[in-house]
C-alpha cells in the first residue's frame, strides 16, 4: 500500500493533476487510499526525498515545482516517461548522455576485461538480430545491457553510478506512442555494433567517436519525432 500511494501521488504530481503549490490534505488522502496516517506520512517522506513535496508549518504538505524534483531518480524518470513530458525528458537526458557516455566509452576501451568486452559485443549482436526480426523486448533488454555495461565498465565510479539512470530512461521507451523498433533502428543497431567492435579492439578513439555518433543520431531522432507543443 505504501508503494501504491507513492506511485499514484508521484504520477499525479508529474501529470499536473496535483499542480505546484497544491496542498495535500492528509485526511482526504488517507480516506482515498484506505491507509493509515502513518503509511501516508511515510509515502510523503519518499516524495519529499525526491523534491516533489515539502511539509510547511501551518500550511501542510505542498507540491513543489519541477525545478526542485530529483529528475535523475529512476522513480521520477519512470513517472515522466508515462506523461506528456516523455519527449522533453528524452531530449534532456540524451543531451546529458552526449557529455558522459562517449567519455565512458573511451575509458571502457582500455578498462574493460575480455569478459566485459564480449558481453557488450553479444548485446550489440542481439540488437542487430532483434532489429531484423522485430523482437522489441529482446532489443530493449540488449540496449539496456549494452549502455549500462559500458558505464559500469568504464573504471569511473561516478559514471558507473549513472547506469541506473540510463536503465530507467531506456525502459520508458515501452511507454512511447511509437514502437521500440522503428525505421531508425537498423542504423542504430549498426552503430552499436561498431562501438562494440571498437571496445573489443581496445580502440579508445573509435569508441568515443562511435558513441558520440550513436547518441547524436538518437537525439536527432527524438527531436524530429517529438510532437508539437
Amino acid at each position: 500500500m505504501h508503494s501504491h500511494v507513492v506511485r499514484s501521488l508521484g504520477q499525479e504530481i508529474v501529470d499536473g493533476i496535483l499542480p505546484r503549490g497544491a496542498i495535500l490534505n492528509l485526511e482526504v488522502l488517507s480516506a482515498r487510499f484506505s491507509v493509515s496516517r502513518s503509511v501516508l506520512r511515510e509515502a510523503l517522506r519518499v516524495l519529499e526525498s525526491l523534491g516533489m513535496v515539502e511539509p510547511r508549518q501551518r500550511v501542510g504538505t505542498q507540491v513543489l515545482p519541477r525545478e526542485d524534483w530529483d529528475v535523475m531518480n529512476p522513480l521520477v524518470i519512470g513517472w515522466r516517461g508515462r506523461s506528456s513530458d516523455y519527449f522533453v525528458q528524452m531530449r534532456e537526458l540524451l543531451e546529458l548522455r552526449l557529455g558522459l557516455e562517449p567519455v565512458a566509452a573511451r575509458l571502457a576501451a582500455t578498462a574493460f576485461t575480455p569478459l566485459q568486452a564480449s558481453l557488450v559485443q553479444r548485446a550489440a549482436a542481439t540488437m542487430v538480430s532483434a532489429s531484423a526480426s522485430g523482437d522489441q523486448r529482446a532489443y530493449l533488454e540488449a540496449d539496456v545491457a549494452f549502455h549500462t555495461s559500458i558505464l559500469r565498465g568504464s573504471g569511473n565510479a561516478v559514471l558507473a553510478h549513472f547506469a541506473t539512470t540510463i536503465e530507467a530512461l531506456l525502459r520508458t521507451r515501452t511507454e512511447e506512442r511509437r514502437l521500440t523498433i522503428t525505421e531508425y533502428t537498423p542504423a542504430s543497431a549498426h552503430r552499436h555494433n561498431e562501438l562494440a567492435r571498437a571496445l573489443v579492439e581496445r580502440d579508445a578513439t573509435a569508441a568515443h567517436r562511435w558513441s558520440d555518433e550513436l547518441l547524436t543520431a538518437t537525439l536527432d531522432e527524438f527531436v524530429r519525432e517529438a510532437p508539437a507543443r
